[in-house]
């Protein structure tokens, strides 16, 4: 498929390599989220479809040019100049440019050394200082993180809104076309002025000084007197053509020695940090959600054990709760977990918290031993500490299984035991035990028939 793409070079072409790496990191960075769970894809589908665009674009070949820069620079008459044609929207007004609009710069009918049939695209976007423009502000940026090549344009010595969004821009080692646009409003000498400033130290390390160019896209009218055949004169006012050349030829030129490796860098960055971005996200959204799963069955065990007047049936009751939440745990961790696995993993869990964990079954199971003795009458006095100590248990049960999750279905280079002696350690005992106690009380609280018995 990609392969039809490539130009027939042999292997002479030195970026034919880093392009086929880099197209197999965006299909890569795609895969690794095909087994999200469809919540986190409802999350991750924005990113997704960028990554399908990076690869769409990738085995196209084409090249996408991002004019940046503030409002009223002049972008998108750069753009008109570029193509020759009236395609993106010119006001005298600011903030014009609404969305991002993507120009084909056929103008020249070009194609990147090493593919056929490929595109370049001018990508115009609204202006870095557009009044209640912060969310289109953002859009700019993504169009430029996807850019293989930036136009800066500005008319006049950079503020610190435009300096402080170039050195951005430059962070994501994009090559970079400073453009000073609008030349026809300085004289020939503030022009070279401004030019020295950009080619100075200021700028050194951000845009290389052959990178710095001088347009006029859309001149004003200048008054023409013209002499007529019988000695009088008549004022004529005319638009000079547009002075673009140096700026197309510039661009041509990085485009015929880099394009290729500048479309495989981008990509392979692009790939990189939305696949880091996606990453986090997910992890945060499982964490989130393990978390309060955990939360959720400490509670349900508390009130499941405290509550039942049954004797035996509270204890074998909670552990059937523990095993619940450590399925559901699985499966929000993208593991498949059977009951009979559950069970199992409960069970090491317990083993590896030996003696410590001691205390849980021997205030249930003495509390259920009175329950019986008392013919259940005796839940009041047992709920708070019987219901408080099983939830603890389930909380570190759930907590120790997080980490086995985490971790692959696996304890990684730690024990069992030390999983659960650093999460004993790290928890605050009288903490989660005063709010599964306030948990219980709560629920006793409403209830008319234990209250009419207390």
């Amino acid at each position: 498929m990609t392969d039809d793409l490539l130009r027939s070079k042999g292997n002479s072409d030195p970026h034919e390599e880093d392009y086929h790496a880099a197209l197999a990191s965006v299909r890569k960075a795609i895969e690794q989220f095909a087994g999200c769970s469809e919540e986190e894809q409802r999350e991750l589908q924005r990113d997704l479809d960028e990554l399908e665009g990076m690869a769409e674009k990738l085995e196209s070949g084409r090249v996408e040019i991002v004019v940046f820069g503030e409002i009223s620079t002049g972008k998108s008459a750069l753009i008109n100049a570029l193509v020759g044609g009236e395609l993106a929207q010119v006001n005298v007004q600011g903030g014009w440019t609404k969305d991002v609009w993507h120009v084909p710069f056929d103008g020249i009918g070009y194609c990147v050394p090493g593919f056929a049939n490929s595109q370049v695209v001018l990508v115009d976007t609204p202006g870095l200082n557009e009044v209640a423009g912060a969310e289109r502000g953002v859009l700019a940026r993504e169009s430029a993180a996807r850019a293989d090549l930036v136009l800066f344009v500005t008319d006049s010595d950079m503020n610190e809104t435009e300096f402080s969004a170039l050195v951005e821009l430059a962070a994501s080692h994009k090559p970079i076309l400073l453009v000073l646009n609008k030349s026809d409003l300085y004289a020939r000498e503030e022009v070279e002025q401004l030019l020295t400033l950009f080619r100075g130290p200021r700028l050194a390390g951000i845009v290389p000084p052959e990178n710095v160019m001088v347009t006029c896209a859309d001149p004003r009218e200048v008054e023409y007197v013209v002499e007529q055949a019988d000695g009088t004169s008549e004022s004529q006012w005319r638009k000079p053509a547009a002075q673009v050349d140096d700026l197309r030829a510039r661009v041509l030129e990085v485009l015929d020695t880099d394009g290729k490796a500048l479309i495989a860098l981008n990509a392979a960055m692009f790939a990189a940090d939305k696949s880091d971005r996606m990453g986090a996200l997910r992890v945060q959204m499982r964490e989130s959600k393990a978390a309060k799963t955990v939360w959720s069955y400490a509670v349900m065990k508390s009130l499941a054990v405290a509550l039942n007047p049954g004797a035996v049936i509270d204890v074998l009751g909670g552990t059937a709760v523990d095993a619940t939440m450590v399925a559901n745990l699985g499966r929000i961790y993208g593991i498949r977990v059977t009951t009979a696995n559950a069970r199992d993993l409960v069970a090491s869990i317990l083993k590896a918290a030996g003696w410590v964990m001691l205390g849980e079954a021997v205030v249930s199971y003495a509390s259920s031993v009175f329950k019986g003795l008392t013919l259940g009458y005796g839940t009041i006095v047992t709920a708070l500490p019987q219901g408080a100590a099983a939830g603890y248990g389930s909380f570190i049960v759930g907590q120790a299984a997080r980490y086995y999750f985490q971790h692959g279905a696996s304890w990684g280079e730690q024990s069992p035991k030390q999983v659960v002696t650093q999460i004993l350690e790290n928890t605050d005992k009288d903490s989660v035990l005063e709010q599964l106690k306030a948990e219980i009380k709560k629920k006793i609280s409403l209830n008319p028939y234990v209250r009419s018995e207390d």
